[in-house]
């Protein structure tokens, strides 16, 4: 595990890309998700935990990578802060979208009651086959620093 971050090498995380990647919407795991969600096999990927799940598996980086860069494991207890989606267009079953994204947002804070915590934003976007935007994520992690 890397150190946990000053203030400033936090600031300085702003921008990093995401590796990305790709991810097909295949039917059976469509069926799958709906399943899981109590929802129609006809809604097909018309839910946007769709935009989510897609774009965070195709990150390019596995969890425990992530949470690395900012100097955390699983152990710390890293935590899904605020999450929010935009779908531009429908996300078709069958279709395969790109992946992309970057780090837009890293600051340390102090809670009266949670003590020192950095609060990490990063948005996820997927991309058509003409490269137009399809679906993006913006999401927060919290990492706890108990040690500061």
């Amino acid at each position: 595990m890397t150190a946990v971050p000053t203030e400033e090498e936090l600031g300085k995380l702003v921008g990093t890309p995401f590796p990305g990647g790709t991810f097909t919407f295949e039917p059976w795991w469509v069926r799958l998700v709906n399943d899981c969600a109590l929802a129609p096999a006809s809604d097909g990927a018309a839910s946007p935990v769709f935009a989510f799940l897609a774009a965070t598996a195709a990150m390019g980086w596995s969890w425990e990578e992530m949470w690395g860069l900012f100097g955390a494991t699983e152990a710390d207890g890293p935590m899904a802060g605020e999450t929010a989606t935009e779908i531009s267009e429908p996300l078709r079953v069958g279709a395969t979208y790109g992946v992309s994204g970057r780090i837009v947002s890293a600051v340390r804070k102090r809670g009266a009651r949670t003590g020192v915590f950095d609060l990490v934003g990063y948005r996820l976007d997927l991309q058509d086959e003409h490269g137009s935007l399809a679906a993006s994520c913006t999401n927060s992690i919290i990492f706890p620093r108990r040690s500061l």
